[in-house]
């Protein structure tokens, strides 16, 4: 650190010992204080006062004091000195994960099995860094990803982007979703003939689920599109327990709130599965706490033997 204009050959260590020095009174408890031998200390002084072109302590006196000019550097420096190591304690203290916030975006079918446990897990570990879960379909948590909205997220597969890096973290099947007083759940398995386009309940068009089922040749179009719709995964199996239908959704997305009501039964004849990923910008690196989220996302997933 240059101390002004003049380019002196001055840093935070001769200001340390300054400090030191003025405190004590002895360059001895002044060197026992900062970890070095008393003719280091004597010998930094030595070099500030070189620097400065005139003595900073009046060694005549027991204990020594400070000239009129080190009093001067010593008022001079003291604030700078307070405010560096505040800031530099506030850099400690959020690598050290003592402050600082994670926000998480989430599929609302991601947030039981995977996020919902990393995020306890986390909160374990690092209970002071504030957290901040949102819940939406992928195309608009990846625009929230890029733009530094959100640190992560873990979705559907979102837009292709040099923007954003997405890693496949699992994948489950499409099935059928309908309540326990359905007629249909007493079946262990199903064909997609044996459904009624009439109950379909289907998801809004922006959905990933809905557009992997839109792009499936194997389901019929009757079944992709229904008289009812819901805008979100969570009201879509609020409208399935009430028995209002039934849905074509992935099996994790029905053990959303894991309810007894609402059952999930295979399908013989589609051969259709969705993928979550995890979404992270590309173009700027992560902090150390959505590194630390991201490690204990990873736990949470190997700790399910890969699945949600």
């Amino acid at each position: 650190m240059k101390l002004n204009s003049e380019n002196l050959n001055i840093n935070l260590r001769h200001l340390r010992s300054l400090h030191a020095v003025a405190r004590h009174g002895t360059f001895n408890r002044a060197a026992a204080e900062l970890g070095v031998v008393p003719s280091a200390l004597t010998e930094t002084i030595r070099q500030l006062e070189e620097a400065i072109g005139a003595p900073l302590f009046d060694r005549n006196v027991r204990p020594i004091a400070l000239t009129p000019l080190g009093r001067h550097m010593l008022a001079e420096t003291s604030l700078p000195l307070e405010g560096l190591d505040f800031a530099l304690a506030r850099v400690r203290n959020h690598a050290d994960m003592e402050t600082g916030s994670l926000t998480v975006g989430a599929a609302p079918s991601a947030i039981s099995g995977l996020v919902g446990p990393a995020l306890k897990n986390f909160r374990a570990a690092y209970p002071n860094v504030r957290c901040y879960l949102r819940d939406d379909i992928g195309e608009r948590l990846a625009k929230l990803v890029i733009d530094g909205s959100l640190d992560i997220a873990v979705a559907g597969n979102a837009i292709e982007t040099p923007d954003l890096r997405q890693t496949t973290l699992a994948r489950d099947r499409f099935g059928l979703a309908c309540s326990a007083g359905h007629r249909l759940a007493v079946q262990r398995s199903l064909h997609l003939s044996a459904l009624d386009p009439d109950e379909i309940i289907s998801l809004d068009t922006e959905t990933g689920t809905q557009q992997l089922l839109s792009a499936c040749a194997d389901v019929p179009a009757s079944l992709r599109i229904g008289h009812l719709q819901a805008h979100s995964t969570v009201a879509q199996l609020c409208m399935i327990r009430a028995g209002l239908g039934v849905a074509l959704l992935p099996e994790n997305a029905v053990g959303l709130f894991g309810d007894p009501v609402i059952r999930f039964i295979p399908l013989e004849d589609l051969d259709l599965w969705r993928s979550l990923y995890l979404l992270e910008p590309a173009r700027r690196p992560q902090s150390h706490i959505a590194e630390a989220f991201k490690r204990a996302l990873i736990a949470s997933l190997q700790g399910s033997a890969g699945q949600l």
